[in-house]
């Protein structure tokens, strides 16, 4: 392997090779194939059901896939339990729901992680935890609890409670479609600043001013397949395919 080579090899994230998905006869992911690079922002979209979610969480195997390769970081996502945690311990994700523990507050829902599973000192992990609602902007929430909070202010503190461990590559599910119109900025700002920063980032979203202005990359999925993928100028100014051309109608 050539120096230039091995450079190529190392950018590459996350890789997936022909994945398949069934849901009993469902088939939800039809070969899917793509390669997201290091410090690559890649915004996924596309109709309901047409396989987004399912395919961003068979990368950290919150859905298994069935056939196909899926390599992240050069670790392959197989059956062996190991491979399956070194993997998680690098990816994080943050969903639609908030997911927060309602008994915790928002300093021990952040700092839990990092002391049970990277075994961290509780003055290390909460040390980490005031400096990450400083970066998504609500250290003054430390003390609450999940529910004194806004939808806004805990999907913040799940973007946050993921960043604890210190992953190198983040996935969003729909981050913002649970919540009200006028707290859908303050979520995409602390996206925006984790995409300034360089991290890795796979995003399912139908915010296409986010998507427009953030990401290197968007794919279109539509009923398990990839239909179209390319610059978000490529994608709003020059689309190839007919149904990206008519979703992209109706949502903009």
């Amino acid at each position: 392997m050539t120096a230039s080579e091995e450079t190529a090899t190392t950018e590459e994230m996350i890789v997936c090779r022909d994945v398949h998905k069934w849901f009993g006869a469902f088939h939800a992911l039809k070969g899917v194939s793509t390669t997201i690079n290091r410090g690559e922002v890649v915004v996924v979209f596309g109709p309901s059901g047409s396989g987004k979610s399912t395919f961003i969480r068979t990368i950290n195997r919150l859905e298994e896939h069935q056939r196909g390769d899926i390599i992240v970081d050069g670790i392959e996502l197989s059956n062996d339990v190991r491979n399956i945690e070194a993997i998680r311990s690098e990816v994080g994700m943050v969903f639609q729901s908030f997911n927060l523990f309602p008994h915790l507050t928002v300093m021990d829902n952040i700092s839990l992680a990092p002391i049970k599973v990277r075994k961290w000192p509780k003055d290390q992990a909460q040390e980490v935890a005031m400096s990450l609602l400083e970066r998504v902007g609500i250290p003054e929430q430390a003390g609450k609890f999940p529910g004194e909070l806004s939808g806004g202010q805990q999907q913040r503190v799940a973007i946050a409670r993921a960043l604890a461990m210190q992953p190198k590559i983040m996935l969003f599910d729909e981050p913002t479609s649970a919540l009200d119109p006028e707290m859908i900025k303050e979520v995409l700002d602390a996206m925006r600043e984790l995409a300034d920063s360089g991290m890795t980032m796979i995003v399912v979203t139908h915010e296409m001013g986010f998507a427009r202005e953030v990401s290197n990359r968007m794919i279109m999925f539509d009923e398990g397949v990839i239909v179209e993928e390319g610059t978000p100028h490529d994608i709003f100014n020059n689309p190839k395919q007919d149904r990206t051309k008519l979703f992209l109608s109706q949502i903009i």
